[in-house]
């Protein structure tokens, strides 16, 4: 008779692959994106196929020039992904060469740049978002009111063509702001956050998406079911986006609780803007956020601090993309210093003891 001992190795078994995970993500942003596209007409879908087809062939070109299987990685879902959170940054009726510069920006710079999946330090949609508000700050800021398909403001197809193409201009009566851009307008020009909060869409207006803004911006509610889906399907873990919002909203309602008039209410700042996008899609990156659950807290809260931060002492009335990318550049400091426990060894690094395994007899 022989003696065989069972040992359990160190090894985990998954079905994600990068294509699945992608798939599952884009899926996740099609309810989103189909009300934001339906939302502003022509000129969103004409600039989102630009975006995602530049995103498309930009990664073509650097695998050819890198000599790297062109058909395998430029369909595993990460370039069409990029290019798709990017245009879900982008004002809806923005030139074509916004999308076409952004995309380029976001594959050469956010992602080869670094060497390709997988080893791009930064979330490469949100460099390509920050290099344009920098650049291009004018055609950056140039939003425009909800112009549903079927509306009497809704552009045909002729004019969706002049106003993407860059020959006419936006008309004036669509032109608007967003409603945490006009909050910071109208608090430099001395009045109170609480006076202008009464002129802007309610709450529920907000979560539905009637609103001024970017299609990452005005769909949080459908956004939130993307996230949650991916929460259910384990393809995030919840210790970002809860980090993150939890993190936000607790500065947005203790500052709006010892000074309404000059900061913005938890709503606002949680249901405009893009928060949840950012929360679910975008810090939730697996190759620009920390490893240990431990590590992802920190960055989550990170993300959100820097956001409010940004939004109410800053500048910017949106500061989504510097707060990524600022914590992104704190991932190795995060991994080093909150490392996950080793197979094996405690968390002091101490090797744990081998406990006795049963023996099975034949």
């Amino acid at each position: 008779m022989s003696t065989l001992a069972q040992r359990a190795a160190p090894f985990t078994h998954t079905v994600n692959t990068v294509t699945r995970t992608m798939v599952w993500v884009i899926l996740a942003l099609v309810p989103g994106t189909a009300y934001g596209l339906w939302l502003y007409g022509w000129p969103a879908l004409m600039l989102f196929a630009i975006t995602l087809g530049s995103a498309l062939a930009a990664e073509a070109a650097m695998l050819a020039l890198l000599k790297q299987p062109v058909r395998t990685r430029l369909f595993d879902g990460s370039a069409l992904l990029t290019g798709w959170l990017l245009a879900m940054s982008l004002p809806p009726w923005a030139p074509w060469w916004i999308g076409f510069l952004g995309s380029i920006s976001a594959i050469v710079l956010g992602k080869h740049l670094f060497g390709g999946l997988g080893q791009n330090l930064f979330n490469p949609a949100m460099v390509a978002r920050i290099v344009l508000l920098i650049s291009f700050p004018v055609q950056l800021t140039l939003w425009v009111a909800p112009a549903p398909f079927g509306s009497e403001a809704a552009p045909s197809f002729g004019q969706a063509l002049a106003i993407v193409s860059d020959h006419t201009p936006i008309p004036d009566h669509l032109s608007a702001a967003t409603a945490l851009g006009h909050l910071k307008t109208e608090l430099s020009r001395g009045v109170s956050v609480a006076k202008t909060a009464e002129q802007l869409p309610s709450s529920q207006q907000l979560a539905i998406g009637q609103e001024s803004g970017s299609m990452g911006e005005t769909s949080a509610g459908l956004l939130l079911a993307g996230g949650l889906l991916l929460l259910v399907l384990r393809i995030i873990s919840w210790h970002i986006p809860v980090a993150l919002l939890g993190t936000l909203g607790a500065l947005a309602a203790v500052s709006h609780a010892l000074d309404p008039a000059r900061f913005a209410s938890l709503p606002i700042h949680l249901l405009s803007g893009a928060a949840v996008l950012g929360a679910f899609f975008i810090a939730t990156d697996y190759v620009t956020s920390p490893v240990s659950r431990s590590g992802q807290l920190l960055f989550g809260a990170g993300i959100g601090a820097l956001t409010w931060v940004i939004r109410a002492l800053g500048g910017y009335p949106e500061g989504m993309a510097f707060a990524v990318v600022l914590m992104n550049a704190l991932v190795p400091l995060i991994d080093r210093g909150l490392r996950p426990r080793v197979f094996g060894r405690s968390r002091r690094g101490k090797s744990l003891e081998a406990k006795a395994q049963p023996r099975i007899h034949l």
